[in-house]
């Protein structure tokens, strides 16, 4: 395994009924950093980053987190895991939320205030997670996966729907987190949000187009922008390839799955 990564996975294949979702792909992900895994809708983003976790049912490959087989309950505290979906209680407060899984995760006393803090919801910690905005929703659940300071943060989606001044809020936030030693895997399509990470994996079709530097992207393409980039990548793997986005039905079967789980 390589020392300086925290995933490492190898010909993982993912397959939903006959169609191969994944098939053979091979990554490295390294500490400490901010990770953006960016694409279009139904690439393959949220099965990716379900088999890091360990909640996605693989049919072949290796997926290795932090020196053990993703999904091992040894990660179970180790990595902080959130959904596209706010996964909280509506009838328990902020606080209440986050005491319920301190308890669960078996994490400091001290965890709660410090998660309250770190994501800035300490004038709602007393409300009701059912009186909140999404935008304060996807902090709870952000509060909730910083219990027990886990080495490893993967965040699907995470500012989805939230406003310009909170996503630029998060990016801030996700950057401390780096720099205190913290890897974030955070997937969008967004592609604005590609020049806000340390690192880049472009998805299309199941597939790593490229794993660069925002620098090196725009200037291997030319581009003037990070969505000018992914096209010219596009071009360039699959020059007759419709650039259409999925049909409605068509998404990413990690997020169906958890769609259906809710």
């Amino acid at each position: 395994m390589n020392s300086g990564a925290v995933v490492v996975i190898e010909g993982l294949r993912v397959r939903r009924g006959r169609t191969a979702v994944l098939d053979g792909l091979d990554l490295s992900i390294p500490r400490g950093q901010v990770i953006g895994l960016l694409g279009p809708s139904g690439c393959g983003k949220t099965t990716l980053m379900r088999s890091i976790v360990g909640v996605q049912r693989v049919a072949g490959g290796r997926v290795e987190v932090l020196g053990q087989p993703a999904g091992s309950a040894a990660l179970r505290h180790r990595v902080g895991y959130v959904t596209q979906a706010a996964s909280v209680y509506d009838d328990l407060t902020v606080r209440q939320n986050l005491a319920y899984f301190r308890r669960v995760l078996g994490a400091g006393k001290d965890d709660v205030e410090r998660a309250i803090d770190a994501t800035d919801l300490g004038a709602n910690a007393g409300r009701l997670v059912s009186t909140l905005s999404g935008g304060q929703r996807s902090r709870v659940s952000l509060a909730a996966a910083l219990l027990g300071s886990p080495d490893l943060l993967v965040l699907d989606e995470p500012t989805v729907g939230l406003d310009p001044v909170l996503r630029v809020e998060l990016w801030s936030l996700f950057h401390r987190l780096a720099d205190g030693g913290t890897s974030l895997l955070i997937s969008s399509h967004v592609m604005d949000e590609a020049t806000r990470c340390d690192r880049l994996l472009l998805m299309r079709d199941g597939a790593i187009l490229a794993d660069t530097t925002p620098e090196r992207l725009l200037a291997e393409t030319g581009a003037a922008d990070a969505e000018g980039a992914f096209l010219t990548l596009l071009r360039r793997h699959h020059p007759r390839h419709a650039l259409a986005e999925p049909a409605e039905g068509d998404g990413d079967p990690g997020a169906e799955e958890e769609r259906a789980a809710r």
